[in-house]
């Protein structure tokens, strides 16, 4: 269970989560487990991100999780013990390997100097979520994302222009995965109102997707 101190709980209203009931509902009742501690890893690195000051020590902390994302894969009993979120993950992605990417397309965030730097890093970021999903995608929803994580202003308003600016992409892209598609057409709604929120049509739209597929 989630409380509003949870590093892991969905951030509402900056970016489109797949733990966001009304998407749950599309992902198999099998996988959600694995969805749910995957996408809590992509909030621990985002909470990371946010709260950076000094990039050195955030880089350790990233290496930090590239190591717990190398035990995941080779050897989850022995990963730490204490750490719910760890626990999930070995529950439900050991002995699978790919979780190191998401650290390091979150590191590439972290590191990134320039518009072009930000725009490609949020953008695989978000490409290697919806890949490590079991879909394709995920660069709109990316840039969406990544404006949640700038400090400036300038900075956030670009990576959104560039999410409103990237061609929708067809269905065929998401793999049959439902959810991603939600995820991508959600972001896609956010980014054409600059950023801005308008959770009646935001509903609508996830109705009508969940729904009819389109």
């Amino acid at each position: 269970m989630t409380t509003e101190t949870d590093p892991d709980a969905p951030h509402e209203g900056a970016w489109p989560d797949i733990r966001d009931p009304r998407l749950m509902v599309a992902v198999p009742h099998a996988r959600r487990p694995a969805m749910t501690a995957l996408w809590a890893l992509a909030a621990r690195l985002t909470r990371l991100l946010i709260e950076a000051r000094e990039p050195l020590i955030a880089q350790i902390k990233l290496a930090w999780w590239r190591d717990m994302a190398a035990l995941i894969a080779s050897d989850p009993d022995a990963l730490p013990k204490g750490e719910p979120l760890l626990a999930e993950l070995h529950a439900t992605w050991g002995g699978q390997v790919g979780l190191e990417t998401l650290v390091d397309a979150a590191e590439a965030v972290l590191l990134a100097e320039d518009d072009g730097q930000r725009r490609d890093a949020a953008a695989a970021f978000g490409a290697q979520l919806f890949r490590l999903s079991g879909g394709g995608g995920g660069d709109c929803w990316g840039l969406l994302w990544g404006a949640s994580v700038q400090e400036g202003e300038h900075e956030a308003l670009q990576l959104i222009a560039d999410a409103h600016a990237i061609p929708t992409a067809p269905r065929t892209v998401y793999a049959g995965n439902r959810a991603l598609l939600m995820l991508d057409r959600w972001a896609r709604a956010i980014a054409t109102h600059d950023g801005e929120r308008h959770w009646r049509s935001e509903g609508l739209l996830l109705f009508r997707i969940g729904l009819l597929g389109r």
